[in-house]
C-alpha cells in the first residue's frame, strides 16, 4: 500500500511512522509512507497556502491551488489506480472499524491534513473522495486524525501483525467488544485468572470468551447489540449474561 500524507508539519509524523507496528510494516514492504509539505506547491513567492475567507469571518482558509497541485503531482508519481483522497475534518463521516477494513483493501491512500479555520470548499468538491472525523471534537489540525486512521488501517494489512487472527477478533471487528485477557501469573496478589481459562478445554474457553464479549458489550456499549445479527447460540448466551447481570 502507498500512503501519501499532505501536511504543513511533516515532522509530526516521524515519531509515529518510525516506531512499532507502523515501522515494521514499512520494513516488510507492506506499506510505503510519503510525507509531503504541501507548502512546497504554493505558486506565490511567499509560499502562502491560506487566505482570508470571502464574506468575512474569523480565521484563515486553505487555498485550493496548493492542494490541487500537490494531489495531482502525487497521483502522477504513483501511476496507480485512482487513490482514495481522505480529508480529515469534524464534518466528515465518523470513523469506525468497518471503514478501516474498507480502506485496508485499497492500494493507495492520500491524506490531506489541514490547519486554520477550514478548507476552500472546492477541495472537498473536486479532490476529496472521503471525509473522515475521528470524533465529535475539534483538533488544531488533521495530523493527529490522520495518524489514528493510518495506524488502524496498516495493522490490518496482510503479514503486518504476527498473528493474522489478532485483528479478526478485535473489538468492533466482530461487532462486539473484545473479551477480557489474562496472562501469567495465574494468581497475582490474590487476584486469580478464571478457572475456565486454565482448564485446557478449548470448547469451554471459546464459550467463555464469547459470553464475556457479550457481557462487556451489554454493560459498556449496549448500542452495538442493535447493529449486529446474533446467532442463535449467541442469543442464548446473551440471555444467560442478562440473568447474571440482574
Amino acid at each position: 500500500m502507498q500512503i501519501d500524507i499532505l501536511t504543513l508539519f511533516p515532522e509530526m509524523f516521524s515519531g509515529v511512522l518510525g516506531q512499532s507496528i507502523l515501522q515494521k510494516a514499512a520494513e516488510k514492504s507492506a506499506v510505503n509512507y510519503n510525507v509531503v509539505n504541501f507548502r512546497e506547491y504554493a505558486d506565490n513567492k511567499h509560499s502562502t497556502v491560506d487566505d482570508y475567507p470571502y464574506g468575512g469571518g474569523a480565521g484563515m482558509v486553505l487555498k485550493p491551488q496548493p492542494i490541487f497541485d500537490a494531489v495531482a503531482a502525487l497521483k502522477e508519481k504513483a501511476k496507480s489506480s485512482k487513490p482514495r483522497v481522505i480529508l480529515l475534518c469534524p464534518q466528515g463521516e465518523r470513523y469506525e472499524q468497518r471503514k478501516a477494513e474498507e480502506l485496508a483493501n485499497e492500494e493507495h491512500l492520500l491524506f490531506i491534513c489541514g490547519h486554520y479555520e477550514g478548507y476552500d470548499e472546492r477541495i472537498r468538491e473536486h479532490v476529496v473522495t472521503d471525509e473522515i472525523s475521528i470524533g465529535d471534537y475539534v483538533l488544531t489540525g488533521g495530523e493527529l486524525g490522520a495518524m489514528v486512521v493510518i495506524d488502524s488501517v496498516v495493522r490490518l494489512l496482510p503479514e503486518v501483525l504476527g498473528n493474522q487472527e489478532s485483528h479478526q477478533k478485535d473489538s468492533f471487528s466482530t461487532g462486539l467488544l473484545e473479551h477480557p485477557h489474562y496472562t501469567r501469573p495465574a494468581d497475582f496478589r490474590g487476584m486469580k485468572v478464571p478457572d475456565t481459562l486454565l482448564s485446557g478445554n478449548h470448547k469451554l474457553i471459546e464459550e467463555w470468551r464469547n459470553k464475556e464479549a457479550l457481557r462487556r458489550t451489554l454493560l459498556r456499549r449496549p448500542d452495538l447489540l442493535d447493529k449486529i445479527e446474533l446467532t442463535a447460540k449467541q442469543e442464548k448466551w446473551l440471555e444467560e449474561v442478562k440473568k447474571d447481570c440482574e
